[in-house]
């Protein structure tokens, strides 16, 4: 049997039991929809390959895929929207790595040092994940094939909101049972 601990969205601790290791990322899928997370993000983000990117399963460690006002795509992981960046490949004299996508935001001040990244200026930024290299791994992917729909908050025009509502029924006054 193995026990997996879950970080709950807030902040209680919770011991699953997973009967065969063959269950252990259904498990992480399961909880990571509530948003709970079963680690600490590592100094530099995970590491996944790059072909994983476009279909990967953000539920495995407690992160959700959203849309902002604006359009723009974003991860949302522990109250934090990590953007998607594309970097380039480089060669150079002093460094080779390959094309990579990057999911990051700013650094705050409460953020600890060992996952700040150092930019250019004065801008530090945190890693959340970084897809790069790598042979795909279909264990990361959406199950069933399919890729998630990016959820969305945007609240629905007032006009339809107005409409989808019933219409204010008249209460007559009653005295109360208690």
């Amino acid at each position: 049997m193995l026990h997996i601990e879950f970080l709950t969205d807030l902040g209680a601790k919770v011991t699953v039991d997973v009967e065969h290791e063959n269950q252990l990322l259904d498990v992480q899928r399961h909880y990571g929809r509530l948003g709970w997370t079963s680690g600490a993000v590592p100094t530099g983000g995970y590491q996944f390959p790059l072909d994983n990117e476009p279909d990967f399963d953000w539920s495995l460690i407690g992160a959700r895929k959203w849309t902002s006002p604006d359009g723009e795509e974003l991860v949302i992981h522990k109250g934090h929207a990590y953007r998607r960046r594309e970097l380039e490949a480089v060669d150079s004299r002093k460094m080779k790595l390959p094309a990579a996508v990057k999911f990051s935001r700013g650094a705050k001040s409460t953020d600890p040092e060992h996952l700040r990244e150092k930019a250019d200026g004065e801008f530090e930024y945190v890693t959340l994940a970084i897809f790069r290299g790598g042979k795909r791994q279909e264990r990361y992917a959406v199950p069933g094939g399919a890729r998630p729909a990016a959820q969305s908050a945007r609240p629905a025009p007032a006009r339809a909101q107005a409409a989808a509502r019933p219409a204010p029924v008249a209460v007559v006054d009653e005295e109360t049972p208690f």
